[in-house]
C-alpha cells in the first residue's frame, strides 16, 4: 500500500512539473500584417507606403533572451505563427531607425489565453 501510494505521489509531481509554457506545441496562432512606410536617405520625404513583402518578422517566447521562430511575410505583407501554446509572445520585425542610428525593432506583445485561438495583433509598421 505504501509502494503504491508513493508511486502516485510520484507521478502527480512529474506531471505537474511538465507544465508547459509558451512556444510551439499547442492549436493557437499568432497572425498579422506588416506596412512598410518608405522615405527618402534622410527620412524627410515620404516616397510611398505599401505591403511589407518578402519581410522577415520574428516571435519571441515568454522570457526567452532570443527568438523562437521566424516566419516571412507573404505578398500581401500578411504572416502566421501556428501552433502555440497558451502563454505571453513577442513579435517583432526590424525597421530603418528615424535618428538615422541603424536598425531598431518594432514590437507588439501578445497574449495567448485558452487553446484553438487565433490572435490578430495591430500591424507592424516599419520604415525603409
Amino acid at each position: 500500500m505504501k509502494t503504491r501510494l508513493l508511486i502516485i505521489v510520484v507521478t502527480l509531481f512529474f506531471l505537474s512539473a511538465c507544465r508547459k509554457g509558451p512556444g510551439e506545441g499547442g492549436t493557437s496562432s499568432i497572425q498579422g500584417y506588416l506596412h512598410v512606410k518608405d522615405y527618402n536617405a534622410s527620412q524627410v520625404i515620404l516616397f510611398g507606403e505599401y505591403p511589407g513583402v518578402d519581410e522577415w518578422v520574428y516571435i519571441i517566447y515568454g522570457n526567452d533572451i532570443s527568438y523562437g521562430d521566424r516566419v516571412r511575410t507573404n505578398y500581401e505583407g500578411k504572416f502566421e505563427f501556428n501552433y502555440l501554446r497558451n502563454g505571453d509572445y513577442r513579435v517583432y520585425a526590424y525597421s530603418d531607425d528615424t535618428t538615422l542610428a541603424g536598425t531598431r525593432a518594432v514590437v507588439k506583445n501578445v497574449t495567448i489565453t485558452k487553446k484553438n485561438e487565433v490572435v490578430t495583433i495591430d500591424s507592424l509598421i516599419i520604415i525603409k
